[in-house]
């Protein structure tokens, strides 16, 4: 237990308590201001289709304006391999300060656009441009601040500590929901619509200033360091995911599927169905919402340790379960039309993905090396959000107008919470895997040759066969 513990994520000299303080602090203060600038996009929804785009047809504006939200995410996977990439090359810590401050500009520039009325089409062409460089920006944050906190935290714990800042995706979407209420009551909808819409997007870019001074406030991951220092840093990370380590891509595509369509459908979607299709006013209805993410806030961190408990594909399968089993009922709550009604049917889906998002962030890092981490858990993370996170508003809008069924979204998550399910029977359990693998530490191919050899041979005797004879069990 010795060995496996100082190869996990702190080797060799563990960090004190306070500086992992600091870092699981910063990451989630951090993760915060990222998916802060992201959501408030989906509560100022109404208010963009009406003044980006023609209001001939307004669910077509809708649609439109949903759109343009799916489309920052055409850009995530790219964002992923970039950071990644950089990420896995030359460190996280730097990385993630370039990510938050790209965030904040892009935010912020939304909250100073023309409007569709003042210079027609280019509105919504720079829209578009904006929520590009949001994409891409938000394409390396999660993946890349999860594994600074699970490379710097003890490893019989792990599933907690990502699970915890993991948790905190889950507040910005509450503030921000609160955020607009507070501005709608306090102003008038003709001040709202005329200038107050944009006070949420100038926030986030003052926001993500302090998420810079943060971020830079961390040490580098103990991981990469001894990574970096065996030589066994990737030249390529990329290309040795998609070479070596397809499996492991397709299983952390598979869980983000349901991550994506989960996480988006409560913080992209759900106030605006209740509002549009179930017809609960706008306050009832963000009030309702921000109650349910409350919800998955408390529970991320509860199936985080689960997952150090029983295990990582148990907890998992536990979680897809109950989010197959509870998306119709829920949705048949919630769209009763009463303030009650929404805030039990959100809750019972919020307490069930919670369950499964809880794990799910660790998951994703422990399924790759430290060399390729960043950039092979980056890569099918963002991958599926653009297929199931990024649509997960449109479709919803889509099949309720198309169907005339408001439970049409609910069959949706049901069928891939199913299908997911079926995919975590077949996940290997990574738990009690370290973090640093044989290839981070021993001479690779990959590494440069002669001078790694010297620089393995140098390490610690009962370092290298913990690592090997661990790391390999779970292929």
């Amino acid at each position: 237990m010795t060995d496996h513990s100082a190869i996990s994520g702190a080797a060799p000299a563990a960090p004190r308590r306070s500086p992992r303080r600091k870092v699981v602090a910063s990451a989630a203060l951090g993760q915060f201001v990222e998916w802060y600038d992201f959501v408030i996009y989906a509560y100022t929804a109404s208010v963009i289709a009406t003044l980006f785009f023609p209001q001939e047809d307004r669910v077509a504006s809708l649609l439109a304006t949903f759109a343009v939200y799916a489309v920052g995410f055409a850009m995530r996977p790219l964002g992923g391999v970039l950071f990644g990439h950089l990420g896995d090359r030359v460190g996280r810590r730097g990385v993630l300060a370039a990510v938050i401050l790209l965030m904040g500009a892009s935010t912020a520039a939304v909250g100073l656009l023309p409007t569709y009325q003042q210079i027609g089409l280019v509105a919504p062409i720079l829209l578009v441009v904006f929520r590009l460089l949001q994409g891409l920006s938000a394409g390396g944050e999660a993946m890349g601040s999860n594994a600074l906190v699970a490379e710097h935290a003890p490893p019989p714990r792990r599933g907690l500590y990502v699970g915890f800042t993991y948790s905190f995706a889950n507040l910005p979407a509450i503030f921000a929901a609160l955020f607009v209420l507070l501005l709608t009551n306090v102003l008038t909808p003709e001040v709202y619509q005329s200038w107050g819409w944009r006070i949420p997007f100038l926030l986030g870019g003052v926001i993500s200033l302090v998420g810079l001074y943060i971020r830079w406030q961390v040490a580098e991951s103990p991981a990469f360091e001894e990574t970096r220092s065996s030589r066994g840093v990737a030249k390529a990370p990329i290309a040795e995911v998609l070479r070596s380590h397809r499996r492991p891509l397709g299983f952390a595509f598979s869980m983000a599927a349901l991550s994506g369509l989960g996480f988006y459908t409560l913080t992209g979607y759900f106030s605006t169905y209740l509002s549009e299709a179930v017809g609960l006013s706008k306050d009832a209805s963000l009030v309702s919402n921000s109650i349910a993410l409350t919800v998955a806030f408390i529970t991320m961190p509860l199936g985080g340790l689960l997952s150090d408990r029983i295990g990582r594909r148990r907890t998992l399968m536990l979680g897809a379960a109950l989010s197959a089993a509870f998306a119709i009922p829920a949705y048949v709550l919630a769209s009763a039309g009463t303030l009650g009604t929404a805030i039990a049917g959100q809750a019972l889906l919020a307490f069930a993905l919670g369950l499964f998002f809880g794990p799910v962030g660790i998951v994703f890092l422990e399924l790759f090396p430290t060399r390729v981490r960043y950039s092979g858990a980056a890569l099918g993370y963002n991958a599926a959000y653009v297929v199931f996170g990024g649509t997960a508003p449109l479709l919803g809008v889509w099949l309720v107008a198309s169907t005339g069924s408001l439970l049409a979204p609910a069959v949706y998550m049901t069928v891939v919470a199913a299908c997911v399910l079926l995919v975590a029977l077949r996940l290997p359990e990574t738990y009690q895997r370290p973090l640093l693998h044989d290839e981070d530490t021993a001479d690779e191919p990959h590494a440069a040759p002669p001078a790694a050899n010297t620089t393995a041979a140098t390490t610690p005797a009962k370092t290298t066969p913990a690592t090997t004879t661990t790391a390999r069990r779970p292929r």
